[in-house]
């Protein structure tokens, strides 16, 4: 028995993930239509749009597989809904997740919307999570493979989401996708997985930055001492925990340890830093706004599960309390490097609860 009367949209990145996934929907016996989304139409310093080359590989995919393919422009959407909230936070001085935007506004949002309109029956991606359905409840849960789980970039997605979208790799691990593609002779099967921001790709952020938001210099000074150690170019070029480019490392303070971001004075502009792994660097409490739950309502005003305040943290167990909408997250342990603007993400195990946007931070 096929599938041939279920029309699945599958979004194609380009990337050998999205190209499994379409494959083996078409062998389940699936009418499967391949889409690739462009979101940003800029060239880099060389005058290359990796957006075009992606299209490239996404035809090359679909032809290859025998699917039909569409392009769609969300480049408008792209620039009101997540590139303007990732330029608003770092003007705030805090660190964005512009991905997690992306999913819940363009990729299952505005993209669901058009498949939907094509009758589409899914919409599928190559995420490397699970969707489960359960006495009339739809579950959103790690991916198999728990190097690539990317169940955190996806916590904004609720019930009406989940009953629409599928996730053909979630339950296979990367090697085995590569595998897949290169046995099927994927034009993109070993092609390098893509890495950082987008619509930044391989630029510098640094510049990239500054096309958007002027710079402001100012000191940077050491916590523990309250002396100058250096000066910052702008407190949005840096984020809590942060070792690399600081360009301090030749300070003589008889302390042979490096020096890391601890906090931000906004007010003074002013970057804090200390050597080794100072105690501003771990928090127990933190609060978060924004916040997004897989089932319809929260499991209570107050509970225990586990948390990520990073991708490709480790689970922290925690306790919860949600009042006025705003949930206050105490760590059973000393929790390092808790950033604003980054997104908290809860789990029960396999099971991703919700989450939201790390606000204010107890050190």
């Amino acid at each position: 028995m096929t599938n041939n009367k279920q029309r699945i949209i599958v979004g194609m990145s380009g990337g050998v993930d999205s190209a499994v996934a379409a494959l083996l929907l078409k062998q389940q016996g699936y009418d499967v239509l391949g889409v690739f989304m462009k979101n940003w139409d800029e060239e880099d310093e060389n005058g290359v749009c990796a957006a075009d080359e992606d299209y490239t590989y996404v035809r090359q995919v679909c032809a290859h597989i025998d699917i039909p393919f569409y392009s769609i422009n969300f480049v408008k959407e792209y620039e009101e809904r997540v590139f303007s909230y990732f330029i608003d936070e770092y003007k705030k001085g805090r660190t964005p997740n512009p991905d997690v935007m992306c999913n819940k506004e363009i990729k299952f949002k505005a993209f669901l919307d058009f498949a939907l309109k094509l009758d589409a029956q899914f919409l599928a991606t190559g995420h490397y999570a699970r969707v489960q359905e359960k006495d009339g409840k739809h579950y959103l849960l790690r991916g198999k493979d728990n190097n690539k789980d990317q169940s955190y970039f996806l916590y904004t997605l609720g019930q009406a989401q989940l009953s629409k979208v599928m996730f053909p790799v979630g339950n296979i691990d990367k090697p085995e996708v590569r595998k897949i593609a290169r046995e099927a002779n994927l034009p993109n099967a070993d092609r390098k997985d893509s890495t950082g921001i987008c619509f930044i790709g391989e630029r510098d952020f640094k510049k990239f930055l500054l096309n958007y938001i002027p710079a402001q210099p100012g000191d940077m000074v050491d916590v523990t001492t309250g002396k100058k150690v250096g000066t910052h170019d702008g407190l949005m070029f840096h984020t809590l925990g942060q070792r690399k480019g600081l360009g301090i490392g030749g300070q003589k303070t008889g302390i042979d340890l490096p020096w890391f971001v601890v906090g931000k004075d906004l007010e003074n502009n002013i970057l804090l830093v200390a050597q080794g792994e100072h105690p501003m660097l771990y928090s127990r409490q933190c609060t978060l706004t924004d916040l997004s739950w897989v089932q319809e309502a929260p499991l209570g005003d107050a509970f225990n599960c586990a948390v990520k305040t990073r991708y490709r943290q480790k689970d922290i167990e925690c306790s919860v309390k949600i009042q006025n909408n705003i949930a206050t997250v105490t760590f059973h342990e000393d929790t390092r490097a808790v950033t604003p603007g980054q997104h908290a993400v809860f789990y029960d195990g396999e099971i991703c609860l919700g989450g939201g946007i790390i606000d204010t931070v107890k050190r």
